[in-house]
């Protein structure tokens, strides 16, 4: 498993911090200092106790030499890229503050706002930077993408989802270190946090937020990435709550069996074809494994 080198960190704002920020950079050298300058003013105008955790993902640019200089935070450098959720898990495992912050170094988020985010969390367990429009990069592909697997997450997790993969987010570490080695390795480990804190019935705000358009060139692919999204929300669904993807099947399933039975008698004479007992007992399998994957989960908990 590749092992994350750790540069000694610098005199840190305290040392007890209440907020960890984990800024993930991945070949950002345009925008980093500007985002840590922003972040450091920001919170410590606010008077808030934090630490600056800067995680540069195998960066081949200047990010990880630039982020160094600057004092009163700690670099952490993957040797190689391992992907926007590895870099945000190394972070929030190194974190000492009771509140983890999760944001980007692109320039898109309102990083200077960070004390606003940290406060609307109050005494829920996370809070998310809920978007108000899109400005990424091949919005015509990305938006209906989006939509659609937010739509979808809404549903299984019995719940309105505004922003599904929104990457600035505030959240308890120690509710999320349950949860972290659930977190993928790309770009979905934001809704699998999300998801995961929902499943389980903690609170989850949302505290709207201007996007910007980034600065350089997005890592994002449109059509890999939002494959992944779908995959990620319907695993972690199954995961914890699967009879909200058993039982649709098992019902769309059972009302055309029970359709065809009907056909099949006024057809055949009181005769029914092994097509339609084939879909009636995969329906009642589907229902059956929902009902036992159910059990599993809820014994897990």
């Amino acid at each position: 498993m590749e092992t994350a080198t750790v540069v000694p960190p610098l005199p840190r704002e305290t040392d007890q911090p209440l907020v960890s920020v984990v800024l993930a950079a991945y070949n950002e050298e345009r925008s980093i200092a500007f985002e840590i300058e922003r972040i450091q003013q920001g919170l410590r105008e606010a008077g808030i106790p934090f630490e600056l955790i800067v995680v540069d993902d195998g960066s081949n640019d200047a990010t990880a030499a630039i982020a160094a200089r600057y004092a009163g935070i700690r670099l952490i450098r993957h040797r190689v890229n391992r992907g926007a959720g590895a870099a945000r898990k190394t972070g929030t495992l190194a974190a000492r503050g009771e509140i983890v912050v999760w944001t980007d170094a692109d320039g898109t988020y309102p990083n200077h706002r960070i004390a606003e985010l940290v406060r609307a969390l109050g005494d829920a367990d996370q809070v998310v930077g809920a978007r108000t429009s899109e400005q990424g990069s091949h919005k015509l592909l990305r938006a209906p993408a989006k939509w659609f697997i937010r739509r979808l997450a809404s549903y299984l997790a019995e719940t309105e989802i505004p922003d599904l993969n929104s990457g600035y987010r505030a959240f308890r570490r120690e509710v999320a270190l349950r949860y972290l080695d659930l977190l993928p390795r790309g770009f979905s480990c934001v809704s699998t946090l999300t998801l995961a804190f929902l499943c389980n019935g903690y609170e989850v705000r949302y505290q709207p937020i201007e996007y910007q358009p980034r600065v350089g060139r997005s890592k994002f692919h449109p059509i890999r990435d939002s494959y992944h999204y779908l995959i990620q929300v319907l695993r972690m669904t199954t995961y914890f709550n699967p009879l909200r993807v058993f039982l649709p099947i098992s019902l769309v399933l059972g009302t055309a069996g029970f359709l065809k039975l009907l056909l099949d008698l006024y057809r055949y004479n009181w005769h029914v074809t092994p097509g339609t007992l084939m879909i009636v007992l995969t329906a009642l399998q589907i229902f059956a494994l929902g009902l036992v994957a159910d059990v599993v989960v809820r014994r897990a908990r």
